[in-house]
């Protein structure tokens, strides 16, 4: 998988406010960009369930008004995780944090 795919899939469906997150791919740029605009500490190396038991509340919770990060809580919170996890998956968190911290625009 080429990480920038996963983010730029992510970002579009952001934009668009459709689609579903489609593996865990997606889901841990998706998790690292929502900690990063919300300043959340996690381990670029965390299990796949924990990292959801951990962003899947906060997201569902999330009073945000811009309609694209809005509709990337709802891409966390949804989301059905699978067993996949590989050496990538820290690196799509990371990714995901640094643009969170950006503050990149999801609208």
């Amino acid at each position: 998988m080429v990480p920038l795919l996963a983010a730029q899939s992510v970002q579009i469906k952001c934009k668009m406010n459709k689609s579903v997150m489609t593996g865990n791919y997606e889901f841990y740029y998706a998790a690292g960009l929502y900690a990063g605009y919300r300043n959340i500490d996690v381990d670029e190396y965390i299990a796949v369930k924990d990292l959801f038991d951990l962003i899947a509340p906060l997201a569902k919770e999330d009073k945000t008004e811009d309609s694209g990060e809005k509709y990337l809580c709802k891409l966390l919170y949804e989301y059905r995780i699978d067993a996949l996890y590989d050496e990538q998956m820290p690196e799509l968190l990371k990714m995901g944090l640094e643009d969170g911290k950006k503050k990149i625009s999801l609208s």
